[in-house]
Formats: C-alpha cells, sequence, structure tokens
C-alpha cells in the first residue's frame, strides 16, 4: 500500500515537474495565489470559459459573438449555461468541494498549472475536510481540434472507503440585475456625468476595481442573459441537453455526456433539473487508496455555427466514445501545429514567458476563417464584446504574419458588415462607409453607451484604420481573388467616406476634416487631428492604388484630397503637432505622437522630426517616470526602435512586463495597472507588435517584408527569432541575433 500511495503521489506532482522543464509555456499557481487569483482563460475563438482555484467552479461561459440585446441596453455578450462545473464531498455529512473555505490546510499540497503549449489547465491538491482526506486531479480544456467541445477529467484517489457524492451541473444563470438603460441613459460628461453617477448610486454601484479581477467598469460591463427555452437529461444514459436563445438574438445548444470508471456502477443517479440548475447527481462507494476518474464531455453551438441541442448531444456522445486521452491527444496536436509560428528570446526569460502568454490569449480568442469581430478584451465582458479599432491597428497586425487565417477572421468582419456601416454613412449625410467607433461583433452595427456617444460621432479615425488593415492584409497575401471581392468594396467605400468628410479650405487652399475626437481621447471637437488626418490620407492613396489594380476607375477626388489634407505641423520646431494649434492643451504634456510610427501607419518623415515627435511623446513620460497603459507601450517600443534607441526600448518592453499590468498566476493582461480591466488584447497585441515589427524593423510594403529599419536588440538579449512566418505564399524563420561586433543583424531562414 505504502508504494502505491507513493506512485500516487509521484503522479500527481507530475504537471509540476513538467512545468520546471518547460518554463517558456508554464503558468503556475500555488495556494500563496488564493487571496491574489486573477483567473486565466480557457478558449478556442468558438468557445470560452474561465479559470479557477480548485479547477471545479461554475465559472461564466460565452460563444463567438452571441449577443443579448436587452430593452434600451447596448449589445453585451450573452452568458450561455456554465458548463465547467463540477462538485464532490465525502459523504452527506460533508462539505462539497466547492463551497470549502479556499484555504491552504483545506486544499493541501495545492498547484495548478495553465498550460500555453497545450492551452491545458491542471489541478491537484489534497482535498481535507475533517478527518477524510481526498486527492484530486482535474484536467480542463476548451478543444481546438473540435472546437465544439470542451471536456474536464475529474479524478480522485480518496484515503477511506464509503460513499462519496458527485454532482455535474449545468448552471442556469438567473437574470442579470440591474439591468440599466445605458443605450439612452443621459450623460454628456461620458461616465462621470450626474444622470450615470445617480443610477449607478441607486443600485448600490460604483466605478471602482476591486481587487484582484473586478475591474472598474464592472458595474456596466456585466454580461447578457440567454434563456433556456427546453432542457432535459437522461440519468441511464449520463447525458444532459439544453436549447437556449439570447435576449432577442440567436440561438444556441449544449450538452454533457458523464464518463465514469468502466467497472463503477453508482448507488444512485439523479437528474436534478430546477430554474436555476440541470444536473446530474451520483453516490459513488469507493475503496482506499484507488483511483477514480470522471469526465465531463461538453459541446455547444450557436445559431449559424453548429446546430441545437440534439446534434450537440451527439457530439457529447460521440467524444465519449472517442475517450479523454484522444480528445486531449488532438487539443495538444492542434495547438503544437500553432506553435509552429512563434516568437522565441534568447536571452531573457521573463519576456519569452509573457510573449507566449500574450500569443496564448491572442489565439485563444480568435478563430481562423470566419467572419465575427474581436472584441478588444476577448470574449469577455471587457468592453462588452463590442469591436474597436483595436481590431484592426492592434490585433490584426500582431496576427498577419504567425497566423494569417486568423487575421482573414477580422478583415472578413469588416467586409460582412459593411452595409451596416454604409447606412450610417448614408445616415450622417456622408457617402460611403462609416463604421462604427464600437461595433457589435455579431451584426456590426453601432453599440456605445449613451454617455460616451461624442466617441460614435466623432472618433472616426477607425474608418481609415479599417481601410489600412484591409490594404495589408493584401499585400502580405497578393490574394487578388480576396482584394476584389471583399477587400476593395471596403477601401472604396472608406475612401468614399473620407472624401465627402472633409472640407475645403478655400482662403488655406488645403482640405481639413474638422470636429472630431482625437487619438487622445480627451479632446473632442478639435480639428485636423494629426493622426486622424494621417490614416485618412493612407486610406485615400490606398484607394486609389487598390482600384488600379481591380480594374476599377479611381475617383480623381481621392487623391486631390490626400495630396492636399492638413497635416498639423510646426515648421520653426521641425515636429509634428497632435492636431490644430488653436487647440489648447489641458496639460502641455499630452501627446500621442508616437502613434503616427505605429508600423501599419508609419507616416515618411525626416529623422530629425522623427527623433522631435518621439521626444515629444516620450520625455515626460521618462522624466515623470509614470507608466503608461499597455495601449500606449507599444507605440513608444516601436518609435525608440526606429530611432535605434535600444536602451529606450528595453525600458517600454520592462514595462509591459513589471509595471503591474500581468496579473499573477496566469498573466493576464490589464490594460492599466490600477483598472484591472483583464483579458485586454489590444495590450497582448501591442507588445506581440513591438517584437515583430519593432525589433525587427520589418514593414509590410509594395516591396514585400523590407527592413525599413535596422533591427534592435536590448541589452542582454542574444537573439530574438520569429518562427514559420507566413508572407505571400511563402514561410521562413526571421533571427534577429548579434554579429561579431556585437550589433544586431536580421537574417531569413527556411523553417
Amino acid at each position: 500500500m505504502l508504494r502505491r500511495l507513493l506512485l500516487l503521489a509521484l503522479v500527481s506532482v507530475a504537471p509540476l515537474a513538467a512545468a520546471a522543464t518547460d518554463s517558456g509555456f508554464q503558468l503556475i499557481a500555488t495556494a500563496k495565489n488564493f487571496e491574489t487569483y486573477f483567473p486565466g482563460q480557457l478558449a478556442n475563438g468558438y468557445v470560452s470559459t474561465f479559470t479557477s482555484p480548485r479547477g471545479t467552479e461554475s465559472n461564466l461561459s460565452y460563444l463567438v459573438a452571441l449577443m443579448d440585446y436587452g430593452k434600451d441596453d447596448i449589445a453585451r455578450p450573452a452568458a450561455v449555461p456554465g458548463w465547467s462545473g463540477i462538485d464532490y464531498r465525502v459523504g452527506p455529512s460533508g462539505t462539497w468541494l466547492n463551497l470549502a473555505p479556499l484555504d491552504a490546510s483545506v486544499f493541501r499540497d495545492y498547484g495548478q498549472v495553465l498550460n500555453l503549449r497545450d492551452a491545458t489547465l491542471t489541478t491537484h491538491y489534497r482535498y481535507v475536510d475533517r478527518d477524510k482526506a481526498t486527492r484530486v486531479e482535474v484536467v480542463a480544456f476548451v478543444s481546438e481540434a473540435s472546437p465544439h467541445l470542451a471536456a474536464q477529467r475529474f479524478t480522485i484517489t480518496p484515503e477511506f472507503d464509503g460513499t462519496v457524492e458527485l454532482s455535474f451541473p449545468l448552471v442556469l444563470w438567473a437574470p442579470y440585475q440591474p439591468r440599466l438603460p445605458l443605450a439612452k441613459l443621459p450623460g454628456d460628461t461620458g461616465l462621470t456625468g450626474d444622470r450615470f453617477r445617480q443610477a449607478l448610486e441607486a443600485h448600490g454601484l460604483s466605478l471602482k476595481p476591486v481587487p484582484p479581477a473586478t475591474p472598474d467598469r464592472a458595474a456596466i460591463w456585466y454580461h447578457g442573459d440567454t434563456r433556456v427555452l427546453d432542457a432535459d437529461g437522461d440519468p441511464s444514459n449520463l447525458t444532459l441537453w439544453l436549447d437556449g436563445q439570447a435576449t432577442n438574438g440567436a440561438r444556441m445548444g449544449e450538452a454533457v455526456a458523464l464518463q465514469l470508471p468502466s467497472d463503477i456502477r453508482p448507488v444512485e443517479v439523479e437528474l436534478d433539473r430546477t430554474d436555476d440548475r440541470l444536473a446530474l447527481d451520483l453516490r459513488i462507494r469507493v475503496e482506499k487508496g484507488r483511483r477514480y476518474d470522471f469526465t465531463k464531455y461538453v459541446a455547444l453551438s450557436r445559431e449559424g455555427w453548429g446546430g441545437d441541442a440534439m446534434a450537440d448531444l451527439k457530439l457529447a456522445e460521440a467524444a465519449r466514445e472517442r475517450g479523454f486521452e484522444a480528445l486531449l491527444d488532438a487539443q495538444r496536436a492542434a495547438w503544437a501545429k500553432l506553435w509552429q509560428s512563434d516568437i522565441r528570446i534568447d536571452g531573457d526569460p521573463r519576456a519569452q514567458l509573457a510573449v507566449h502568454s500574450d500569443l496564448y490569449y491572442l489565439l485563444a480568442n480568435t478563430a481562423p476563417d470566419v467572419a465575427w469581430g474581436v472584441g478588444a478584451c476577448g470574449m469577455t465582458t471587457g468592453y462588452v464584446g463590442h469591436v474597436f479599432w483595436d481590431s484592426d491597428t492592434w490585433i490584426f497586425p500582431a496576427l498577419l504574419l504567425l497566423h494569417p487565417e486568423r487575421a482573414r477572421s477580422i478583415v472578413m468582419f469588416r467586409d460582412r458588415t459593411l452595409p451596416a456601416a454604409q447606412q450610417r454613412a448614408s445616415a450622417a449625410g456622408l457617402r460611403g462607409a462609416k463604421y462604427p467607433w464600437e461595433a457589435d461583433p455579431e451584426d456590426g452595427t453601432e453599440q456605445i453607451l449613451y454617455a460616451a456617444h461624442r466617441l460614435s460621432v466623432g472618433e472616426i479615425h477607425v474608418n481609415a484604420d479599417i481601410a489600412i488593415a484591409q490594404w495589408q492584409y493584401w499585400l502580405a497575401t497578393h490574394d487578388l481573388n480576396w482584394l476584389r471581392q471583399d477587400g476593395w468594396p471596403v477601401i472604396r467605400d472608406l475612401a468614399e467616406f473620407w472624401a465627402s468628410r472633409a472640407v475645403y479650405d478655400k482662403a488655406k487652399q488645403r482640405y481639413e476634416i474638422r470636429d472630431v475626437v482625437s487619438v487622445m481621447e480627451l479632446y473632442a471637437h478639435v480639428d485636423d487631428d494629426t493622426f486622424t488626418n494621417t490614416s485618412a490620407r493612407k486610406a485615400l492613396e490606398i484607394a486609389t492604388r487598390a482600384a488600379a489594380l481591380v480594374g476599377a476607375r479611381p475617383d480623381p477626388k481621392w487623391a486631390e484630397v490626400a495630396s492636399k489634407l492638413d497635416i498639423p505641423f510646426s515648421g520653426a520646431s521641425q515636429h509634428h503637432l497632435d492636431f490644430d494649434p488653436t487647440t489648447p492643451l489641458y496639460d502641455p504634456n499630452d501627446s500621442d505622437l508616437a502613434f503616427l510610427m505605429f508600423p501599419s501607419l508609419d507616416v515618411s518623415m525626416s529623422p530629425t522630426v522623427r527623433r522631435n515627435d518621439y521626444t515629444i511623446d516620450a520625455g515626460p513620460r521618462k522624466q515623470s517616470g509614470h507608466t503608461p497603459s499597455t495601449m500606449g507601450l507599444a507605440p513608444l517600443t516601436i518609435a525608440a526602435a526606429t530611432l535605434g534607441n535600444a536602451s529606450d526600448v528595453a525600458r517600454w518592453l520592462d514595462d509591459n512586463i513589471t509595471a503591474d499590468t500581468l496579473k499573477p498566476p496566469f498573466d493576464v493582461r490589464t490594460e492599466a495597472s490600477d483598472n484591472n480591466t483583464g483579458y485586454f488584447l489590444t495590450g497582448s497585441a501591442g507588445f506581440v507588435q513591438s517584437l515583430v515589427y519593432g525589433l525587427t524593423g520589418l514593414r509590410i510594403e509594395d516591396d514585400g517584408l523590407v527592413e525599413a529599419y535596422p533591427p534592435v536588440l536590448p541589452a542582454g538579449w542574444k537573439s530574438l527569432t520569429l518562427t514559420n512566418v507566413t508572407f505571400r505564399g511563402r514561410r521562413y524563420d526571421i533571427t534577429v541575433e548579434r554579429g561579431a561586433d556585437g550589433k544586431p543583424r536580421l537574417r531569413r531562414t527556411p523553417p
């Protein structure tokens, strides 16, 4: 018996042993993380859920672009019935596992590993309930190989003889309360407006973060609801199934098939069906020291992706026939294929783990070859799942060279939702297409709280960001059929929008774009925001070039507006201005000029102007020691790299890792160190872009993937390698390494 227990103990620590051998892909939680546990994510771009300390809690889950359209509200992700829960107790007088206090004395020998390489979560501990103890291991994943499926294996090794109880529920979430009329609630000063504040106060809510994982806007970024239409189960077949519908939205389905140890016959199996849960509850006789595996196979679908509950039931039952190990092997193989395209850093283990976690969350929240939108915080309620310019200017370029099939989904979303953008332009009295500031990931309509409507009206640079992304996809793929059918209509209509939005000033003999919200969003109603105007100019130039490729006739006005568009600039000081100089700055240090050097825009300028622009933006931050948000770090890093400033590059990269924006234990990236807006794909993509384009100096241009700037390596880094890059049908590795003289050099080799 002693030998058997020793073997079981060795098995239980195997995941942590694996972590020690592959530290660049392993994130580990211990009992020390109980109070600061920020949940990680298990997802495959279609289905998403979260990690939890015990590995058995019922967690919120979402399906791609399944949105709730509540009355007077903005669209928000509908939480589908929770499927991740498994509960256990040692007998009728015991404490249910998920109700036991999260304490090291109860959960002994605790460890949890999020394996980024194969997207699995493994949790193990010795659960002690008074005089009875049980060794527990839970392995869970959302399948990349079979996207409709998720699986959990719950293993117990009791240190006693007796009868235990297990419960395998689907949690039917109660409607979220309070639902606020955010589409109508006035607030001329945004979220600080009196009406907005009073509505929150009346419900006992506030816009303050609650550590470790509740963001400051949780009071308005709550999940939507899914109404269960029909639900049932079969205790004899150990199955559950249900059909549901998001509020005024699409339908969805869900099913579960359980698998017990082959030689176990339950003492009792009950179907528990209430308004709150649909579950299979079991009583099992167990023997001391014996291992028992219980597996929960879950299948999910939504309208437009899969079938209904009966179709899901067949999928879950088929998964049970295949078995857990077969599904796990397929999961590992699918993720191994994804990781063939990787970013490898020699010389900085912290940066290596950070970029792997960022790539993991980017891959987990995007799907290949679809046309649903990607939210700034992925498949979560952050920013209510809405699609911003983040999708086109941040997330898309980060994926384009390493995972072009996922990048394609982002540009295809804009193509699919072009009719909604055309309607918005027409309603505004403009030509072409006007995409929303906050787009619904399902249908592309504008979805914004009324208190922030000034952004909807004025932050229109998104319409240039989209055109630039479309063109970048063409440049990277040279897929002419795609350009003709999908990219060109978007590019054409966005050029039409800018040509009709610009106003000609006869006295100054130039075109202006007036009354916009600057990329520095505190500045509303400004004229000629430099980022907006340079982006619009590029969008217009792109349209003329795209027309020639597809055999269309460009509107001559596109080139005219582009050539005469005002770009605010100080000739005396040789630097760009953020916008028209007649607009006063609230703070003389305010600037976002580094955005002009972001890879997809990369405004042409002299070395002197480039240096001056960077100094204006970065100087005050460096002097004050203030770390910008994760959205501001990438432009600074890339701008510094274009100047060859390796020390500043190292500083901004380090801030990405050390400035409390990678939350423990699973490196969930937050928007800033103090607002806890997690799963911030924009920040993750910015860090990835800093490496893919910043340190390499590479740009996607007409002539190919060109070395526009000399490569840069921070001190201590031996090399940076992009593996299995895809560009115009070719694959190769790109490495920046130090030559014999110590200077970084770039080389390309077959993968």
